[in-house]
């Protein structure tokens, strides 16, 4: 009798011994971490950066610990063009880029790079608000399957080079480095300017060796890239003022709960609002700055430049319509 009631607590505590594990081992795939890789190309000291890993870690918390995040900069996991094909392809699963990129995908978005299109980077920001950009994004997702989340200001592009000029004829004839991109290649063709596509992180020493003697990019980036180091003076022409889109890839986004869905679109947006801050801020520190460091800072004829690019690569060459450019234009 005691053999067979010791044999019945033996396997009562079996039992309690087994469901406590089946529970444990429940409750470890209830947690199971999905890990994503977030890629862009720009450098660990800038706010793209900062503020993207300060996302990853908040997406963590919110989601508690479900979503861990590694965010790759510095083109470490490819050049700009790579990581926005990476989303489609699965290699990546969030990105940080500007819509110049998706435009080769959804040449609608490429309109807000047309030159002067923003007066400054509120109005960008107001735009990414907009109904107008709501379209954009909606129908991006419908062509592509992939999310824009959030907009973050990138700066006004400025030019630098080894000489100085004041208006856009003073641009003509200098071989002068762009991203491969026609709206960013418009001003330079309409000036009779040589750009010449280099990938971002060969501009450094492009420049170095003279391969191009210009290049244009936001105060921020010519700082964060060093490109001081190796050009004489800046030309203030804000001829883009740029932006910048986190983008979720279908492979993530279709899977995520609605709760997931707004917890990314927050957090993504949280992040996009403190970097815009500081580069605001940043922009009006480094002009003073370049001076101090022996850079020319040339106030140019902005005009001159507006009206060779309206003459010489109107909207409709590009494949922009009025319709949009009016719309964006309105925006308050």
């Amino acid at each position: 009798m005691n053999t067979k009631r010791n044999a019945l607590k033996s396997l009562a505590t079996a039992s309690v011994v087994a469901l406590g594990l089946l529970g444990a081992m429940g409750s470890g795939l209830a947690q199971a971490q999905t890990k994503l890789k977030w890629a862009h190309v720009y450098e660990t000291s800038e706010a793209y950066h900062t503020e993207s890993v300060w996302a990853a870690d908040e997406i963590k918390k919110r989601t508690n610990g479900k979503y861990e995040i590694q965010v790759f900069p510095a083109s470490t996991l490819g050049k700009e063009t790579d990581i926005n094909q990476g989303l489609t392809l699965g290699t990546v699963d969030m990105i940080i880029s500007g819509t110049s990129f998706a435009a080769r995908a959804y040449p609608r978005f490429g309109i807000a790079y047309y030159p002067f299109i923003f007066r400054d980077g509120d109005h960008l920001l107001a735009f990414s608000k907009s109904q107008v950009f709501g379209e954009m994004v909606n129908e991006f997702r419908a062509k592509t399957g992939i999310q824009v989340t959030a907009y973050t200001y990138y700066g006004a592009r400025h030019t630098t080079a080894q000489k100085a000029f004041t208006n856009c004829a003073g641009m003509k004839g200098i071989k002068i480095r762009v991203p491969d991109v026609p709206a960013y290649r418009a001003t330079p063709e309409a000036c009779g300017a040589n750009p010449t596509p280099i990938a971002f992180a060969e501009v450094y020493l492009a420049l170095q060796n003279g391969t191009v003697e210009a290049q244009e990019n936001p105060l921020t980036t010519i700082e964060a890239k060093k490109f001081y180091e190796v050009q004489k003076a800046i030309m203030l022409t804000g001829h883009i003022v740029d932006g910048l889109t986190t983008q979720i890839a279908p492979h993530v986004w279709n899977k995520l709960s609605d709760a997931e869905k707004k917890i990314f679109t927050d957090v993504t947006q949280e992040a996009a609002a403190r970097a815009s801050a500081k580069i605001k801020a940043r922009e009006v520190e480094l002009v003073d700055e370049f001076k101090k460091k022996g850079l020319q800072i040339v106030q140019v004829d902005r005009k001159s430049f507006q009206d060779a690019v309206l003459k010489n690569k109107p909207l409709e060459s590009m494949g922009f319509t009025k319709v949009d450019f009016d719309k964006i234009q309105a925006v308050k």
